[in-house]
């Protein structure tokens, strides 16, 4: 805009000499007094532009009598009322809207020194031409500034679009870390625990003993390599429904040596990402810990549907109950922790007279 209103001053200043046929010009004056206001105009308008509402005030009081100057030496020229109509766009750009709006107002008195009919016709034509330059100008300024808010605000967004896609990024790190400490990192400590019985008992002679160790680890082993299979495939795009790995599961479990049935209440929905995996976990820690300490004979996985606004599991065994003491070795711990980051609830109650049943309900 700075540039169009230079432009402008310097065409208005080259149509100074041509006057104006009914009134008599003083050439000289004129273009002194014409260079003078054009030179502010240009380059005074830029030093005050930015600087204290007194600064453009006074140039605004030094610009508006020195262009009056300019109308009364040019003999009414076209190109005085230009110059005037400069310092209208440039009151906008410097002063609050009611006081551009009384520069817009006062510059048609300078049609006061003509004869009434005259300085009525020119002055209307003046004050609509003022009018429409303070309101084109008001409106190219809010546009300006709508440009530099949305600029903005594009911004922001982006700075919070990356925030977010880093705080998705650190969660998904940490679910990662979670499911390899609480799979992988199981079993494999597991393995250990084995690898070390089996070290303290190989000069013993007792070869079934040593093979029995032996199975177990190996079978250990081969969880921890499901276990990394799974954390891969829940990296790539397509997952397994939870009622496909809940069936393959519970299969794995009977194969292992507990008969495990899956059964499914209410018309499965899609639930998040998120939900179905910490269900998943739910089961197969609760199907390791039957294995691993029930000694049941048969063990059944329910995932149930038919809350509204939440989605429940159970793993009911018939084996030896409660434990005395702390379960510590269920790892409800971990568990719960997961299922509270969702806003569920974990409980483990007895199953009838023998027995136990682990509860996982999440919001889903």
């Amino acid at each position: 805009m700075q540039w169009a209103l230079a432009i402008l001053t310097v065409v208005a200043y080259v149509t100074l000499p041509l006057g104006s046929a009914s009134f008599e010009q003083q050439a000289l004056a004129t273009l002194l007094v014409g260079l003078a206001y054009s030179m502010l105009a240009i380059f005074g308008f830029r030093f005050v532009q930015g600087r204290s509402i007194w600064w453009a005030v006074a140039f605004v009081g030094v610009q508006l009598p020195l262009g009056f100057a300019v109308f009364s030496l040019s003999g009414a020229a076209v190109g005085a009322i230009l110059l005037l109509v400069v310092l209208v766009s440039q009151s906008v750009l410097l002063l609050p809207l009611p006081a551009a709006a009384a520069v817009a107002a006062a510059i048609p008195l300078v049609h006061l020194g003509m004869q009434w009919q005259d300085g009525l016709r020119e002055g209307l034509g003046t004050l609509a031409v003022t009018t429409f330059t303070l309101v084109v100008t008001e409106l190219l300024v809010r546009e300006r500034k709508a440009r530099a808010e949305l600029a903005e605000a594009n911004e922001r967004l982006r700075g919070y679009a990356a925030q977010a896609e880093q705080l998705a990024t650190i969660q998904e790190r940490n679910r990662l870390a979670r499911d390899i400490h609480d799979g992988v990192g199981h079993h494999l400590t597991v393995v250990q625990m084995l690898l070390e019985a089996a070290r303290a008992v190989i000069r013993t002679a007792d070869p079934e003993r040593l093979d029995a160790m032996l199975g177990k680890a190996q079978e250990q082993s081969g969880q921890a390599l499901a276990e990394v299979r799974r954390s891969v495939a829940a990296l790539r795009e397509h997952r397994p429904a939870l009622a496909e790995a809940l069936q393959t599961l519970t299969a794995e479990a009977t194969e292992a040596g507990v008969p495990t049935e899956l059964e499914i209440r209410g018309r499965a929905r899609p639930i998040r990402a998120e939900v179905e995996e910490s269900l998943f976990r739910a089961a197969q820690e609760g199907l390791t810990n039957v294995r691993k300490h029930a000694d049941a004979s048969s063990t059944t996985v329910v995932l149930d549907y038919r809350g509204a606004d939440h989605v429940r599991l159970e793993v009911r065994d018939d084996g030896r109950g409660l434990p005395e003491g702390p379960a510590a070795g269920f790892g409800l711990t971990g568990l719960r922790e997961r299922t509270a980051n969702l806003g569920g609830r974990v409980s483990l109650d007895p199953a009838g007279a023998a027995g136990l049943t682990l509860t996982v309900e999440v919001p889903g």
